[in-house]
């Protein structure tokens, strides 16, 4: 599917304090999902987003898959001191959204059922300010997915069942690098419903 234009004006709302260690500010978008990734190298990420497939092993008993190993892959740079593994069930339609950070990196890898995964570029001096991407990930694309400080982020779980995500981060929770937006906030504008009814 082609990518749709994300029309963005810069927005005079600013979210961090002008001595922030990272400035963001709510853009201006047009209803919509953004950029729909359907290649882990797609040109239409946001800046710093990367993304990488990880293999299931399954068999008659279920599946196995890696997580992580520590200093290889995407969070190769997460230092062994400071890393936390974490996981959240959430229960089909459950929208969590959205969560930014100014310190933190999030390495987010899905590993039972399905998630609608959006995210929204903040930093306004980013040269993809403003652009929204969502990916599709899960049991049915196993993809791992890199977030940097200052990308929104935040998923809805589709499909009749529960599913789990497995996150990494390269720093312990600190609620005070954690900052939140109302899932239907006005200026990331995310349109939640069915895309394809």
């Amino acid at each position: 599917m082609a990518s749709q234009p994300q029309p963005v004006r810069p927005a005079g709302r600013a979210i961090t304090a002008e001595d922030a260690p990272l400035q963001l500010s709510a853009p201006e978008c047009r209803k919509g999902i953004g950029d729909l990734i359907t290649k882990p190298d797609s040109a239409q990420r946001i800046d710093g987003v990367q993304v990488e497939p990880y293999s299931l092993w399954p068999d008659d008993r279920g599946y196995f898959t890696e997580i992580i190993r520590l200093g290889q892959g995407l969070p190769a740079g997460f230092p062994a001191e400071s890393t936390q593994v974490s996981a959240a069930l959430s229960y089909p339609g459950t929208i969590k959204a959205f969560h930014y950070h100014l310190h933190q990196t999030d390495f987010w890898a899905p590993v039972q059922g399905m998630f609608q995964v959006a995210l929204a570029d903040l930093r306004t001096g980013s040269p993809t300010f403003g652009r929204r991407n969502t990916f599709y990930a899960g049991v049915l694309r196993p993809w791992r997915i890199l977030i940097p400080p200052g990308v929104a982020h935040g998923y809805k779980v589709i499909g009749e069942g529960p599913a789990m995500l497995v996150y990494v981060t390269d720093r312990h929770y600190n609620p005070e690098d954690e900052g939140r937006l109302p899932y239907d906030h006005p200026g990331i504008n995310y349109d939640w419903e069915t895309q394809y009814k």
